[in-house]
């Protein structure tokens, strides 16, 4: 299969070149690998030139977006921008961050997975993190669930979502949405993926709040926006999370903010959503 990714990087010298390195000694290669430099101001750059120069299927692109961290659209812009010069000669669609070390195997076996399953839309491993000298699952891993970090897309069913959105919020609704179009997620808990800088670790007040504006815009509703709060509040032991989260879905309702579903499609969501909530409480 042919396997091209995109990584977006800003100011990632402490981890681009092992990531690139990791991809660059993978049992299958893939066949292009874009590397969007995004207002860097570190040596991101130059270490990705230096890769560029060694690897004929490394490319690196200079962006320059905002200096401020904005979760979701932030990334996916320079996604998009890494993507816009790929041709359509892809099978499989990959959005890695830049602070991964990949198990070798992990193109192969993802690879395998697709072939196997002609429905797989969606697919990754799991993110671990150092914890005193050992690497342990990261404690938001839902295994059910495809991190931003390292998602791959089969190319029909990348398209059928409409790609991916330029929004907090974009890893969840990309799932939802594949589901929608009767596509199968999967996970492998045999990929065991080095994440070198735990996830949330630069996020602040407003990405909280922006992460109930997510709930809003994929149509949750309020009583799942507030389930959702507490259960995430809960693996973060975080209380305040739940109060950010609900005012971060009523200035969004308030606003009118944009849907990033429409009205079938978020009532699919609600429906899945309520239905994952009866089968933990066993109802």
């Amino acid at each position: 299969m042919n396997i091209y990714i995109v990584i977006p990087a800003h100011n990632e010298e402490d981890f681009i070149g092992k990531t690139l390195e990791s991809l660059a000694q993978q049992t299958l290669l893939p066949k292009k690998l874009v590397v969007v430099a995004d207002n860097c101001t570190d040596n991101t750059l130059k270490i990705t030139q230096q890769y560029a120069r060694r690897f004929a299927y490394i490319e690196v692109v200079q962006y320059q977006s905002s200096e401020q961290h904005l979760p979701g659209s932030k990334v996916i812009n320079a996604f998009n921008k890494g993507f816009e010069i790929l041709d359509e000669d892809y099978d499989l669609i990959c959005k890695f961050d830049a602070d991964l070390i990949f198990p070798k195997n992990y193109l192969k076996t993802l690879a395998h997975h697709f072939i196997q399953d002609e429905r797989l839309g969606i697919a990754g491993g799991f993110c671990y993190v150092e914890n005193n000298s050992e690497w342990i699952l990261e404690n938001i891993t839902n295994k059910d669930h495809i991190r931003g970090a390292l998602k791959t897309y089969r190319k029909q069913c990348f398209e059928d979502i409409g790609k991916l959105k330029a929004s907090i919020g974009w890893d969840t609704v990309d799932e939802l949405l594949a589901k929608f179009y009767n596509w199968n997620v999967q996970t492998d808990a045999s990929l065991k993926v080095k994440h070198l800088r735990p996830t949330g670790s630069t996020y602040n007040q407003n990405a909280k709040l922006l992460q109930g504006e997510a709930m809003y815009k994929m149509r949750y509703g309020f009583v799942i926006t507030w389930i959702s709060a507490i259960k995430i509040a809960f693996k973060k032991k975080k209380i305040s999370i739940i109060s950010d989260y609900l005012k971060g879905y009523n200035l969004a309702k308030s606003n009118n903010i944009p849907f990033l579903v429409n009205e079938e499609q978020g009532a699919f969501i609600r429906h899945l959503r309520w239905k994952g909530i009866f089968k933990k409480l066993g109802i």
